[in-house]
């Protein structure tokens, strides 16, 4: 019994912790905060990528399904807008793929816009901290400072 008390402790102050921005600093996700519209940091993001040579290989119209759907599976509004922009760099992969043939599955990288529907005038811009297999570290470190840079460059 102590221990289903414990674990329903700690998933209540995870779901609180998940709920909550994390700083560039810490946590699986690096996440901002802009003052710039919903629109304007989209399309930021595509040139900010095409400018470093690489192509956006997809747009995930991630608001437009989840609110479709949720009603119909008993989920509540999360998004008024969220889009996911998909892309990847070969020259990145390359040297992922060099280090171990399984970080070909990191690709294509992700860079998420949104706008939370129970926060309507903030708009977050969030990415995925990259763990790779192998001896990693240096290709991990380039992966971050693209994505972060591709980031800063469209926010500000």
């Amino acid at each position: 019994m102590k221990k289903l008390g414990l674990a329903l402790i700690l998933m209540v102050i995870g779901q609180s912790y998940a709920d909550q921005p994390q700083s560039t600093q810490q946590g699986p996700m690096v996440i901002y905060q802009s003052e710039e519209s919903f629109e304007d940091v989209i399309e930021n993001i595509k040139m900010a990528i095409e400018e470093r040579g690489m192509l956006v290989s997809g747009t995930l119209h991630v608001s437009d399904m989840l609110n479709r759907t949720g009603p119909d599976l008993g989920y509540s509004k999360v998004f008024e807008k969220a889009e996911s922009v998909e892309f990847c760099s070969a020259s990145i992969s390359h040297q992922m793929t060099q280090v171990a043939a399984e970080n070909m599955s990191v690709c294509p990288f992700t860079i998420s816009v949104y706008v939370k529907s129970a926060e309507p005038d903030q708009l977050y811009v969030a990415y995925r901290r990259q763990q790779l297999a192998g001896e990693a570290a240096e290709v991990t470190q380039a992966i971050e400072e693209m994505l972060d840079g591709i980031v800063q460059d469209s926010i500000e």
